[in-house]
């Protein structure tokens, strides 16, 4: 997100980053292998690859760069980027300027149907992750496994702890504000776990097809009946033959976010390839354990614990019950994954720890303006947040 330098208040500055290296308003210019782009806020900018990456390796130094690009176009506003999953103490209902240029009619049938001055639409960074397959079984083996993941992934990626000026209760407070955004059509985000759908035609009729539907006295125009409208945790691009994973915070800075990318990739690989679990089995666990564990790991985060051993019998660990901080330190030991800003987050905590120890216990505004201050250094420079 993009913040004024001095008060740290979002800063509706998108377009002119855009405009500067493109010479006119455009929703995405490529840099090279990275690309910029605009999202639903104006003071938000996306940072994407531009084509499918095959690894990555380097991806972090090349995000790192374009950070620095960015952040040299908006000295001039005297403003910055700063990471972290939501603004500690943006109003959404002032502070909110949605994308006024193309995509426009997109972003305003959002805000006429749902109302996106709230947290849910007008505060939140996100990293995707898009995985590929190659065909239908190669999908329900991808569908299972990443399912499996979503809900243990708060405990490794909270950094939302925060909001209106204090502490929210939740150490994903992003995903629960997340989770609530489309309840006036309730099969938008349905539960965020995908429902156990595991053929490409299945997804198409049971998820698809029926958001379409309950959508359309809304959107007569067919302006949102695309697979991006679908929110759930996880969603399928069939369009470029991926699934989307989007319940990942933002980090501190983009070696952080790449090392969590890394072990989730890696964790999902070992499960789509069998090595601790079966497919079918990996199909049997039930919705509602993986639904319990979500929630309790975006109110938690890493000292959420899980106590059906039939989800931990997914991993093959021969646990009976643990927290997912340690259920993380034994995926990694067990994938021997050395990573030191993936150690900071294991050892030291997640992100949102992290914050909540250094805004301190009273909250008050002088702290929650060090602590962002602290956060536009971290993503300046490339270094997580420490607490002293």
């Amino acid at each position: 997100m993009i913040v004024d330098r001095d008060t740290y208040r979002v800063a509706p500055l998108t377009d002119k980053v855009l405009e500067e290296v493109n010479g006119s308003i455009t929703n995405e210019v490529e840099m090279g292998s990275i690309s910029w782009s605009n999202e639903l806020a104006l003071h938000v900018i996306e940072l994407k690859t531009t084509e499918p990456a095959c690894s990555l390796e380097n991806l972090d130094t090349q995000f790192h760069q374009n950070i620095r690009h960015i952040n040299s176009i908006l000295k001039k506003y005297n403003a910055c980027l700063m990471g972290g999953a939501m603004h500690p103490f943006m109003d959404p209902v002032t502070e909110i300027h949605l994308w006024p240029h193309d995509y426009s009619p997109i972003y305003s049938s959002f805000d006429k149907i749902f109302s996106c001055k709230g947290h849910g639409w007008a505060n939140l960074q996100s990293m995707h992750i898009n995985l590929p397959f190659a065909d239908d079984d190669e999908f329900g083996r991808l569908h299972a496994a990443i399912r499996l993941v979503l809900p243990i992934l708060p405990a490794l990626s909270a950094a939302s702890p925060i909001a209106d000026g204090t502490l929210s209760g939740f150490h994903d407070f992003r995903m629960e504000t997340y989770r609530h955004n489309s309840e006036k059509i309730w099969s938008i985000t349905g539960d965020l776990i995908p429902e156990a759908v595991f053929s490409i035609e299945d997804y198409k009729q049971k998820i698809l097809q029926r958001i379409y539907h309950d959508l359309s006295p809304y959107d007569p125009e067919k302006i949102l009946q695309e697979e991006w409208v679908n929110a759930r945790g996880a969603i399928a691009r069939f369009e470029r033959n991926t699934i989307e994973i989007r319940v990942i915070d933002v980090q501190e800075t983009p070696f952080a976010d790449c090392a969590i990318a890394g072990i989730v990739i890696e964790v999902i690989k070992n499960l789509v390839n069998g090595q601790w679990s079966s497919y079918e089995y990996q199909k049997s666990v039930p919705g509602t354990i993986l639904v319990d564990s979500f929630i309790e790991s975006i109110r938690h985060g890493q000292d959420a614990r899980i106590t059906d051993s039939r989800y931990l019998q997914v991993f093959n660990l021969g646990f009976k019950s643990c927290t997912m901080r340690e259920l993380w330190k034994q995926l990694s030991s067990k994938m021997s994954i050395r990573n030191r800003f993936l150690d900071t987050i294991l050892e030291n905590g997640t992100l949102s720890s992290r914050m909540i120890q250094s805004a301190g216990p009273d909250f008050q505004q002088n702290n929650l303006l060090t602590l962002c201050k602290s956060m536009c250094r971290c993503i300046a420079i490339g270094e997580q947040l420490t607490v002293r």
